[in-house]
């Protein structure tokens, strides 16, 4: 009898591993029965999508039933979308109306998640706003000392996402402090910048593309943002294909996919072909294996590796600036893209073939040497950015043990470094061998 009972116990405890491997529902927590309620009231059937919280994703939606391609994941309708439309019939709508300049479609709606989160109990958004994160993980949430972790072109485009918000802030208090009216306390301490990075790493996160007619009350930047509840727990897999609109017929927004999904397992859709650079940007995760990532060369990190004496050096530089050819350079799970290639190829023209520099950014061969020398450099910049990331990897590790506070975020750039590792080594694999070929 002991030896059937410990083998139930096995066999009960192979069952939960595998349950927490597929997912652990969480359709019985309160704030999904009151968000299901919440939805059901406006309309929004749903029998065989569960909220769960999955081991490598976090929080997602997994099915009841196998999917096939061309099945219809999601129909959530109109009702349910938070939209321009929504915040305009709100009380904010006249104080939008008759303010001058306008302000823009993401300003009306972070003003409208930050007036509804401080109205707590009393909001008609509230099922919805107690599921949504409380903090978020984009780099403009990022401390200084993580964000100098990340690699030097996300670096400046996180600089850049931080200076943005700042900007939108202090753009925007004029127009907070007009709504004084319709609060008892003082709207500065209501629409401080804490609560305007929360609203807007909510837009900028979650919101699915609809577009909107233009409307004379907003600034003329694209009316293009819905807030999905619900929906927006699907997560992203660069594996999957859907289709996602909203549909006229039925005044819903529906995905469809174009994938096959077993049941209890957790549903994707795709965010786009995105890599992990601007997964983590828009965001605020990475995607392990991405099949789209790149780890970008900077142009500072090209030239660094040019002999400073080349005297066509400057005009080689503005030959690559006026033909775009000194951005997006990367390396991929399939070695140097063609751009940093040819730019490199350009860079490593002879002083006698430089008036070939046309037939280079073409793709033309213009001599053995000059391809020989673009492999070294190409494989000289690969190891650099191996050691680079190698070093980060290490002040992440050190950092990880004396700041315990900071360790979600470090965590994150973590995985970004570790997935620049495995491009950039299998592309040092790739230069090996093919300079094996060539010599």
């Amino acid at each position: 009898m002991k030896k059937s009972r410990g083998r139930t116990g096995r066999k009960r405890k192979r069952r939960h591993l595998q349950s927490f491997m597929d997912g652990v529902n969480c359709s019985h927590k309160l704030e999904y029965i009151n968000l299901k309620k919440w939805l059901k009231d406006r309309g929004f059937e749903d029998s065989n999508l569960r909220p769960a919280q999955f081991w490598d994703t976090g929080r997602g939606l997994m099915t009841t039933r196998a999917l096939q391609a061309g099945d219809l994941v999601i129909s959530l309708p109109e009702k349910c979308l938070l939209t321009t439309g929504t915040v305009l019939s709100s009380c904010l709508g006249e104080y939008i109306m008759k303010w001058k300049p306008p302000v823009s479609p993401l300003i009306a709606l972070c003003t409208f998640l930050i007036a509804e989160k401080h109205a707590g109990e009393k909001s008609l958004w509230k099922p919805y706003l107690d599921v949504l994160p409380k903090t978020y993980t984009c780099p403009v949430c990022l401390e200084n000392d993580v964000v100098s972790l990340l690699p030097e072109p996300l670096r400046k485009k996180a600089q850049e996402q931080r200076t943005t918000v700042h900007e939108l802030y202090l753009s925007s208090k004029a127009f907070f402090s007009s709504l004084q009216p319709l609060f008892a306390e003082d709207t500065g301490t209501i629409f401080n910048y804490s609560a305007l990075e929360w609203a807007w790493c909510t837009i900028n996160t979650r919101t699915i593309y609809m577009k909107h007619s233009q409307r004379e009350c907003f600034s003329l930047e694209p009316d293009v943002y819905a807030l999905a509840p619900y929906l927006d727990l699907l997560n992203h897999s660069p594996n999957v294909q859907v289709k996602a609109a909203f549909n006229e017929q039925t005044r819903s927004y529906e995905i469809w996919t174009n994938s096959q999904c077993k049941k209890y397992e957790e549903i994707f859709i795709c965010y786009g072909p995105h890599d992990n650079q601007r997964l983590l940007l828009d965001y605020g995760f990475v995607a392990t294996n991405n099949p789209h990532s790149s780890v970008y060369v900077s142009s500072d990190t090209l030239l660094k590796y040019f002999p400073p004496l080349d005297k066509q050096r400057n005009a080689k530089i503005s030959i690559l600036r006026d033909h775009d050819f000194l951005e997006n350079l990367t390396f991929g799970w399939d070695g140097p893209s063609w751009r940093l290639f040819t730019a490199l190829k350009l860079l490593s023209l002879g002083a006698d073939e430089f008036t070939s520099w046309r037939r280079t950014l073409l793709g033309d061969v213009i001599s053995a040497r000059n391809e020989q020398q673009t492999l070294t450099m190409t494989a000289k910049i690969c190891h650099f950015l191996i050691e680079e990331t190698q070093h980060a990897l290490l002040q992440i590790s050190q950092l990880k043990r004396n700041k315990e506070n900071l360790k979600t975020h470090l965590t994150l750039v973590e995985a970004l470094r570790l997935e620049d590792l495995k491009i950039l080594q299998k592309s040092a694999e790739i230069l090996c061998n093919l300079n094996i070929a060539t010599t």
